[in-house]
C-alpha cells in the first residue's frame, strides 16, 4: 500500500476477535457502516447505498485479506483509491488502524470542490466512531444521507441541557473531546474559529446564542450550522441543522465531520472519566495547530 492521505487509530472496547467480526460481517456492517453490504471473504467485500459517497453501487475490490488486515481498491468518483482496516491488540481492547489513500487536497476539501472522494475522512471517522459504539451496545450516531439535501440529525445524551450546550461553547472543553482546537466567543455576534483564530482568519460568527437552548453559527459563504437543545428528566435531545448551501452540492464532508463530533459530543457525556478513542489522527495537508494533539 503506497503512503496514506489519511491513517486514524482508534480503540475500539471489544477483542480483535470480536472487532474482525464486525468488520466483516454484513449484518454488522449494515449497522454501524453503510445501508447495503455484501461479504464473502477471501473475495467479496462490498458496501453501498445511501450512507456510502459515491454509493449508488458496490465500487469494492479486495486487494488483501488475513486475519489482522483487510485491504480493498475502492472507485469513487472514477477515482481508483485504497483503503485499509488493520487490527491489533491494546490494552483497552484492539486498536483499529484505517488507512486511505488518494485523497483531494485539503484545500479542495474545504471549499466543497472535492466531490464524494472529499467525504472520505470524515465518512471514516464517524463509521469507526460508530463501530466502536456498536461494539460497546451503544447505540450509533445519525450517518450522512449522500442522496439527500436535508442535513438534519438529532440525537438524545444522557445529560441536562445546560451541560451539553456549555460543553459545546467551552473552548477548553471543546477541544477536549472535539479533538481539534477551536477558539470561540460565546455571544451573539462572537468568533467561532476551528482551528483557532490565528489559523481561520475568517471565522464563522454566532447569529443566536440562547444559553442551554439554541445557537447558530453563520460561515463566511453564509452557511449556517444551528443546535437546538430541549431537555426532560436529565437528557437532551440535541438537534444539528446545517443550511445555507448549494443544495446541488451539499457540503457532505463538513457535515460528517459535525456528525462525528456528535458521536464523541456523547461519549463524553455518557461514559464520564473515559479516554477518547482516537489515539492518532493523520490528515495530508491539515494546517499544523489544527488537531489539538495525536489522541
Amino acid at each position: 500500500m503506497t503512503d496514506p492521505d489519511l491513517r486514524l487509530r482508534a480503540v475500539v472496547p471489544a477483542s480483535p476477535k470480536a472487532t474482525y467480526e464486525a468488520l466483516t460481517d454484513p449484518a454488522a456492517l449494515r449497522v454501524w457502516l453503510a445501508e447495503y453490504a455484501d461479504v464473502d471473504l477471501p473475495g467479496k467485500y462490498e458496501f453501498w447505498g445511501r450512507f456510502t459517497p459515491d454509493g449508488a453501487r458496490p465500487n469494492q475490490r479486495v486487494l488483501h485479506v488475513d486475519e489482522r488486515t483487510i485491504r480493498f481498491a475502492w472507485t469513487v468518483d472514477g477515482v481508483e483509491t485504497t483503503s485499509q482496516f488493520e487490527v491489533d491488540e491494546d490494552e483497552d481492547g484492539t486498536l483499529v488502524t484505517l488507512s486511505q489513500t488518494d485523497l483531494p487536497s485539503f484545500e479542495d476539501i474545504i471549499a466543497d470542490k472535492a466531490g464524494a472522494r472529499g467525504a472520505l475522512q470524515t465518512f471514516w471517522s464517524l463509521a469507526i466512531a460508530n463501530l466502536a459504539d456498536y461494539l460497546a451496545g451503544r447505540a450509533p450516531t445519525p450517518r450522512v444521507d449522500f442522496t439527500s439535501s436535508e442535513l438534519r440529525a438529532s440525537v438524545v445524551i444522557d445529560a441536562a441541557p445546560e451541560q451539553v450546550f456549555d460543553s459545546m461553547i467551552q473552548p477548553e472543553v471543546f477541544r477536549t473531546w472535539f479533538g481539534a482546537n477551536v477558539d470561540i466567543e460565546p455571544y451573539v455576534g462572537g468568533r467561532f474559529a476551528m482551528g483557532g483564530f490565528d489559523v481561520n482568519p475568517d471565522p464563522a460568527r454566532f447569529v443566536e446564542f440562547e444559553p442551554g437552548r439554541r445557537a447558530s453559527l453563520r460561515f463566511a459563504d453564509n452557511e449556517t450550522t444551528t443546535w437546538e437543545l430541549a431537555g426532560s428528566a436529565g437528557e437532551t435531545r440535541f438537534t444539528i441543522v446545517h443550511s445555507g448551501f448549494d443544495t446541488t452540492n451539499p457540503p457532505y464532508a463538513g457535515w460528517a465531520g459535525w456528525l462525528g463530533g456528535i458521536a464523541a459530543l456523547r461519549r463524553y457525556h455518557e461514559l464520564p472519566g473515559s479516554r477518547s478513542i482516537w489515539r492518532q489522527v493523520e490528515i495530508a495537508g491539515v494546517p499544523e495547530g489544527m488537531l489539538s494533539n495525536d489522541q
